[in-house]
């Protein structure tokens, strides 16, 4: 029974979205209602959790919010200029065979930007450029969240993977050669997985070529102590291996000049890409830039059942190495470049301003009952639960289910880190119980996590909000969920067969 009450209010938010259609404004704030009743009910909930739990998912939150709304204010100046239609008519031009332009968009350059920021941004900017080529809205989002879940592990900078490492408490060296495994079978599914969605499922040859050379990049990347660029390396390789495998088919393809708005857009963003390389790769520099830093510190609290969360700190917020403050710096400085340029018009920044409030307000309220959520089901030891009853359920083919259970920690809270949060260091003891190698199972969870964020709510509001599609986030969870599963599955099963050659 328990487990069942651990689950309603996962299962109510799928159901709202999948079955109702309902997007992530109204299926959000209904499933943490739901959730507030079962804590309350059955696992103890009193005020003090209510709060620290509320507190830090706002937190949280909020530093998602931030790079959601500096991300939907440039992809708005930039697009206002033409720059936008320019990138993907320009790529059109390099890459004129539209099937191939269409998946390598979806699952490459969408994995360049991930690399750069994650939290939504390549749904947020590649999205509306297949819908400029013709792909429709729904289809769009759905094939960039599955073509770019790939490189979550391994994108924003490495965050993600550093972070799991400190959470485990072992050695990235030690982790590292498991997980690009993992991921780099990961690159081809999603590839397949975004063809099919962009209706290029016979594409699947040319796939394959592009994704093991992806895979590769980002092995010897990561390898080679380079983490934080490993996505953004691999993702490059894809767009240049799509350049020249178009080349090789069509040898006439001749690119004409590229146009001032293309330039400007190439600029805006390449500074952007700059910016957070500078920021990644001088340490002294992001270690004085690190020194400006907020976090709350929160009380330990235990609710009425005795489940118990030690003090600590709520997110941390280093200001100036924020994704978000490397966007919003980019946005700002672009309005005035662009306007020089030429190629934005008197009036356009409040014209931006508008259809970024129109897109990110409801797209807020989704992404903070979310985060809510799963900060509530966090603090009352649901999650947990989940998870432990996955893994006693299935004893010594665990790391079949390793995978699944960073899905759900993605799912729940639209986070490959958080996913590594709440249930690295549970994979890694139940591995250590089980006597199966921990760097499997680990390897599985994070790529798990990465394939969540196909399916996060938090993720895909994002994509809609930039196409104006408020609302219809279900309708692409009902297409991105069958790929994350089927993906998961399979890193399950073959994380389930090497576990049985290292016993």
């Amino acid at each position: 029974m328990l487990y069942a009450l651990a689950a309603l209010p996962f299962v109510i938010v799928l159901a709202l979205m999948l079955l109702l259609r309902w997007g992530g404004q109204r299926a959000g704030p209904a499933g943490l209602a739901v959730g507030l009743l079962v804590a309350l009910l059955a696992f103890g909930l009193n005020w003090q959790v209510l709060w620290v739990s509320q507190a830090k998912g706002l937190l949280l939150s909020i530093y998602v919010l931030i790079v959601l709304w500096s991300a939907l204010l440039l992809y708005n100046i930039v697009n206002l200029s033409g720059g936008i239609s320019a990138i993907a008519h320009w790529l059109q031009a390099m890459i004129q065979d539209r099937g191939i332009l269409v998946v390598v968009l979806a699952w490459a350059f969408s994995a360049v930007l991930e690399g750069l920021a994650g939290f939504g941004l390549p749904i947020a900017i590649v999205a509306p450029m297949l819908a400029a080529l013709g792909i429709a809205p729904v289809a769009a989002v759905a094939a960039v969240a599955v073509g770019h879940a790939w490189s979550v592990t391994f994108g924003d900078m490495g965050v993600i993977f550093q972070t799991l490492t400190a959470v485990v408490k072992l050695d990235a060296a030690y982790l590292a050669p498991a997980a690009v495994v993992m991921l780099g079978v990961a690159c081809i599914a999603c590839g397949i997985g975004a063809a099919r969605l962009l209706g290029q499922a016979s594409r699947w040859k040319q796939v394959v070529i592009i994704g093991a050379l992806m895979a590769l990049t980002q092995g010897v990347i990561v390898l080679a102590g380079l983490p934080s660029l490993g996505a953004f390396s691999a993702g490059l390789i894809g767009v240049v291996c799509g350049i020249l495998l178009c080349r090789r088919i069509n040898s006439a393809v001749s690119v004409t000049a590229p146009s001032t708005a293309l330039l400007g857009a190439l600029a805006c963003y390449s500074g952007l890409a700059a910016l957070m390389t500078v920021l990644a790769l001088v340490p002294p520099l992001r270690e004085w830039l690190g020194q400006v830093l907020w976090q709350a510190q929160f009380p330990a609290v235990v609710t009425q059942t005795g489940h118990a969360t030690p003090s600590g700190v709520g997110q941390s917020f280093r200001i100036l190495l924020h994704p978000g403050s490397a966007i919003l710096l980019t946005a700002l400085l672009s309005y005035p470049f662009l306007r020089k340029l030429g190629t934005l018009s008197s009036g356009s920044c409040s014209r931006a301003l508008g259809a970024t409030w129109r897109a990110a307000a409801p797209s807020s309220v989704g992404i903070i009952s979310m985060v809510g959520l799963a900060a509530l089901m966090e603090h009352c030891g649901m999650t947990q639960l989940l998870a432990q009853g996955i893994a006693q359920v299935m004893g010594g083919v665990f790391p079949l289910a390793s995978p699944l259970i960073g899905i759900l920690g993605a799912f729940a809270t639209g986070s490959n880190t958080n996913s590594n949060v709440l249930f690295g260091v549970l994979q890694k003891d139940a591995a250590n119980l089980l006597g199966i190698d921990a760097r499997i199972v680990l390897a599985a969870q994070t790529a798990g996590g990465s394939l969540g964020s196909m399916i996060a709510p938090a993720k895909i509001i994002v994509g809609c909000s930039t196409l104006g599609m408020q609302g219809r986030d279900g309708d692409v969870l009902r297409k991105t969920l069958p790929y994350g599963l089927g993906i998961g599955l399979l890193l399950g099963v073959m994380a389930l067969v090497w576990s049985w050659f290292t016993r």
